[in-house]
């Protein structure tokens, strides 16, 4: 055994040293006294979303119901980008026209890698971390859907956008109990080596875009 794992175990024993007996994690009541509802109101927790999913060098602009549409051509027609797969039930509405949609009725991993990205909605947004989660529901699809393709425009519409993370979690509380995967964006994919050089796109999409509808 190395010395410094000797040390690390040694140090867990000693912290454990005035445990009783046979005590579980069970016996031991959790405080939980942090905020659980939010208090900002609704205007303020969009643009709060919108500046922290910012920071994680995700695009986003705010539309309305009816400048979505366009929003959604306008911003693939800025990419370049007209090939794109869609989880088989996204709305109609957001299916513009000039653009191939590629319904997710089990393509292959390969097929995913050869679209130009990826469209979808989203389960909860998360104003505090700026964090978009999705939970495979309706207009979300699987996992893969959203990890495979290098671009993900993702629309969030405003109520579905929390203050806090324990504000997010209830909302997912339904899809975990049933066992529903769940996938957590911030920002598009990116990590670094140990010289803190950045690369994108190595765990999923190189670059998300971001659509708050706001009514």
């Amino acid at each position: 055994m190395s010395d410094a794992k000797s040390e690390i175990l040694a140090r867990v024993r000693a912290a454990l040293n005035d445990v009783p007996a046979g005590e579980t994690a069970g016996d031991v009541a959790v405080v939980r006294d942090y905020r659980r509802v939010g208090e900002l109101p609704a205007a303020e927790v969009v643009e709060l979303f919108a500046e922290n999913c910012a920071d994680y060098r995700a695009n986003v602009r705010q539309v309305s119901e009816a400048e979505l549409p366009g929003a959604i051509a306008a911003w693939l027609a800025e990419r370049g980008h007209r090939r794109l797969a869609i989880p088989a039930d996204l709305p109609a509405a957001w299916r513009v026209d000039g653009v191939e949609w590629v319904e997710d009725r089990s393509l292959s991993h390969d097929e995913l890698s050869a679209v130009d990205g990826v469209v979808t909605g989203c389960a909860v947004a998360i104003a505090l971390n700026g964090t978009i989660v999705l939970d495979g529901g309706v207009a979300q699809g699987r996992r893969a859907l959203t990890l495979l393709p290098d671009y993900h425009l993702c629309v969030v519409p405003a109520e579905r956008i929390v203050e806090l993370v324990p504000e997010g979690i209830a909302r997912l509380g339904d899809a975990a109990r049933a066992g529903q995967p769940m996938t957590m964006i911030a920002g598009p994919s990116a990590t670094s080596d140990i010289e803190l050089n950045r690369v994108e796109g190595v765990h999923g999409p190189r670059t998300l875009d971001v659509l708050v509808v706001t009514g």
